[in-house]
């Protein structure tokens, strides 16, 4: 096939006679059909590029699909892949326009495992593979080592989907946290209640990220989400979806343990070399604790697994601390987003809801950014932990609710943590517990004394900060808010005006300015009016901000080598989000994907080692 790119048609000439997906759970799979594509306009246009009659083109796939809004006249651009009727003249049409970079071989697409379980497998319960977590790393991690034959171990400490999805609305709608069952934990992760969001900007020449999304919609997800260029899913569709594809797993072998929590690690020394040896298991619906011996774990914690961070940091795993943001959430009427992005074809049906991304280097020095945009969607309350705050974004699928809204955030580095809040003792209590903050915090008394960066630290900032939030909200887990306007005046608000925001259980209107870092709310200040340059109406008065996101990543790195295993301790292989790899569903999944792989040629090798061995003869 030959793969085309920047075929170009006015919008007028593509249908829309179509039905959008209901986010209904009697969804049936005609209401997942596919728009039409303009298949014979598009052949007409690939026959002109390649200069060939187009009865030459036996068939036409369209790959991708986008829209470029940067004139009034908004076109649709794709890329196609083209099937010849005599596929003999390929290579002489692909020479001929060589040099071309619109005119490209289409590439091998699909996943090649690097392996499978041999017959027998396995000989020893230990030598399963176990992926700690359940959200969209550990998902394909596990999906990938069932699918090569390994029947992988997923132990999740948080609840299945539907399960999971009653717990956190009893935060949503009863103020009522349970710290096991929430946003951040259960089986879907974090991703779950977001966006469903399917792109990222990671470098993919194997196409992982095409195996993502096959998976996804071989387990119900709309087959539009194949082609579009911002593909998303909705939190509806991802439960039956997850759902669907953990019945995978268990039909290949693989075994998911829910409420099932890695509570502590063993590591032996062979050799000089340290290896993980067997999980310390919490069985919350049993009430024991259980040894496990283990050869090799993946850990797709996710970004808010923090006692786990603590545990592997106090069994000497090797981790550091990296760069995460922190900021607001902020709504806008969706209709001016809208008619900022598509201008006159705003409501187009085919257009959807507008999304955006925006950037700005202030003058301090920091990056403010959005962050998780989340066209037609609501502020969702995020937190894992009593007496915090936390928010975060998410939308269905048909992306039709009143408001827009995105993380407004602002980037802060390692260096950041002891200026912003010093490394006393109190604020390592407070996040940590007497004891073990007491401990941490000479520790990192210690490695700053060495100009190193305590790994833990970030999340001491990311807790003092939520719990901050907390108290600005009333300490009934209701948000911290202020109107654009008010924040740009350095006033609290008293009122709402246009925006009617989404947050559920409620917002607190008042001054954000105590909710950040000084020089976080100095960055926004300077940001929001350029912003409201770039998309008119961006900095309305009436818009809303919500307080705090913090968890836009983990604030630390599991530091892995190029076999995908931590750096000191060999079996361990972070993973994902959490492990600082990942951000997002998609990314998370392409890291899942290749953990497995990585995982599975370094255990056939060991495999092979010890059989070449065993043929050698006793002297």
């Amino acid at each position: 096939m030959i793969r085309l790119s920047e075929l170009k048609l006015p919008l007028a000439q593509v249908p829309t006679e179509h039905r959008r997906a209901a986010d209904a759970p009697t969804e049936t799979d005609l209401d997942r059909e596919p728009p039409p594509h303009p298949v014979d306009a598009l052949m007409q246009l690939a026959a002109t590029v390649l200069a060939i009659p187009a009865s030459d083109i036996a068939h036409l796939h369209v790959f991708k699909r986008s829209f470029d809004a940067r004139k009034a006249d908004l076109l649709a651009v794709y890329i196609v892949d083209v099937t010849l009727a005599d596929p003999a003249q390929e290579a002489d049409l692909l020479a001929r326009h060589a040099g071309k970079p619109h005119v490209q071989p289409t590439p091998d697409m699909a996943w090649h495992p690097p392996g499978q379980a041999p017959a027998g497998w396995p000989a020893d319960e230990s030598e399963r593979p176990v992926v700690v977590g359940l959200g969209p790393c550990g998902l394909f991690t596990a999906l990938a080592l069932a699918q090569m034959g390994f029947k992988p171990i997923v132990l999740e400490r948080g609840k299945p989907v539907r399960e999971r999805t009653k717990d956190t609305w009893g935060l949503w709608r009863k103020h009522v946290l349970n710290p096991e069952s929430n946003v951040q934990y259960g089986e879907g992760g974090a991703g779950l209640f977001s966006d469903g969001k399917l792109y990222s900007q990671i470098k993919d020449p194997r196409f992982f990220g095409r195996k993502v999304m096959q998976e996804f919609v071989d387990a119900g997800a709309p087959t539009e989400i194949l082609y579009t260029a911002h593909p998303h899913i909705g939190t509806f569709k991802l439960v039956r979806v997850v759902e669907a594809m953990r019945e995978k797993i268990i039909s290949l072998g693989g075994e998911i343990r829910f409420q099932h929590q890695v509570c502590g690690l063993t590591l032996s020394s062979e050799a000089g070399q340290q290896h993980i040896a067997s999980l310390k298991v919490r069985r919350l619906g049993a009430g024991d604790t259980i040894d496990m011996p283990v050869q090799r774990v993946v850990f797709a914690l996710g970004h808010s697994s923090r006692d786990t961070f603590a545990q592997l940091w106090d069994a000497g795993v090797f981790m550091e601390a990296k760069p995460f943001s922190v900021g607001f959430r902020i709504e806008h009427p969706q209709g001016v987003i809208d008619r900022a992005r598509w201008g006159r074809h705003a409501g187009h049906p085919l257009l959807g809801s507008a999304d955006y991304k925006l950037v700005h280097h202030a003058k301090n020095g920091r990056a403010v950014y959005s962050f998780c945009m989340c066209p037609g969607g609501m502020v969702v309350a995020a937190t894992s932990e009593p007496g915090r705050v936390v928010t975060n974004g998410m939308s269905q699928y048909s992306r039709n609710e009143r408001n827009a809204n995105a993380g407004l955030v602002v980037g802060i580095e390692p260096a950041d943590f002891p200026q912003t809040f010093p490394q006393d003792v109190p604020l390592w209590t407070a996040a940590f517990g007497e004891s073990d903050g007491q401990r941490y915090a000479e520790q990192a008394a210690q490695l700053a004394a060495a100009g190193q960066n305590h790994p833990l630290a970030g999340i001491v900032l990311q807790r003092a900060l939520e719990t901050r939030a907390y108290q600005l909200g009333g300490a009934t887990y209701e948000a911290p808010g202020q109107l654009v306007g008010d924040f740009l005046a350095r006033r609290p608000s008293r009122a709402l005006g246009e925006v009617v925001p989404s947050y559920q259980p409620g917002v607190k209107l008042g001054d954000l300015a105590p909710a950040l870092p000084a020089y976080a709310i100095e960055a926004m200040l300077e940001a929001l009016p350029v912003f409201g340059r770039k998309i008119q109406g961006y900095d309305m008065a009436d818009a809303v901000l919500t307080g705090v996101e913090t968890r836009t990543s983990a604030p630390l790195r599991i530091t892995r080598g190029d076999d995908f295993q931590s750096l000191n301790t060999r079996g361990l292989y972070p993973a994902g989000e959490g492990a600082g790899y990942a951000g997002g569903i998609l990314s998370a999944g392409v890291d899942g994907l290749k953990v497995a792989e990585a995982l599975v040629q370094d255990l056939l090798q060991d495999r092979k080692k010890s059989t070449d061995a065993a043929k050698i003869p006793a002297l």
